[in-house]
């Protein structure tokens, strides 16, 4: 049995963050964890900036109900959902995920939690578990699962060795240099490729 794990932003969808640093003309929101490894450090960074610009969570909704799937996105995950279960493992969090989660037919997400105050204050956030990808990818391998994985950034790396396969998709430069023996893709039609392949070897 198996089950194919994927990250979000970045591989399904355009990263949020940076489209609220356009948005909102604040190129410091630019950073993701494609940048800065240390999850809850950026948080924290980021939480700190909009509380300095007196922006809160429905700025940022407003700018991810015009974001739409990357080219192509949807399509490769009905495909890939009609051969095999598909699970999204995103730090990203409920309050973001929802429309976009719409927009891609509803697949299933594990991600995170934003605590809001009143007036609409990102405050802080809570992690789902610990190293949330990683955790989730090993506890879905103890019940029976073979697990192929892929994402984009640092915090996708765990989940992607830990699993029978993993694979790289629109990295950056120095993330699939610095880990070459990952496979590395840049289109949707060969990342299924090699998903089908690994999909059918753990059938």
């Amino acid at each position: 049995m198996n089950i194919v794990c994927l990250d979000m932003e970045g591989v399904l969808v355009p990263e949020i963050w940076i489209a609220f640093a356009e948005a909102s003309g604040i190129p410091e929101l630019r950073r993701t964890t494609r940048d800065e490894p240390d999850y809850d450090k950026l948080m924290k960074w980021r939480i700190g900036i909009l509380k300095e610009h007196g922006l809160g969570l429905s700025e940022i909704q407003r700018t991810i109900e015009t974001i739409e799937p990357l080219e192509g996105a949807k399509e490769f995950l009905d495909e890939l959902r009609s051969l095999t279960q598909v699970i999204i493992l995103s730090d990203t969090f409920t309050q973001f995920a929802a429309p976009l989660m719409k927009k891609l037919g509803m697949p299933t997400i594990f991600c995170n939690t934003l605590e809001v105050a009143q007036n609409g204050e990102i405050t802080g956030y809570k992690m789902r578990i610990a190293n949330s990808k990683l955790s989730t990818v090993k506890a879905l391998q103890s019940i029976g699962y073979e697990t192929i994985a892929s994402g984009d950034s640092y915090n996708d790396l765990g989940m992607i060795r830990a699993s029978y396969a993993g694979f790289l998709f629109k990295s950056t430069d120095k993330i699939k240099a610095d880990n070459p023996e990952i496979p590395a893709y840049e289109i949707f039609d060969d990342l299924l490729t090699a998903i089908k392949k690994a999909v059918y070897e753990t059938m």
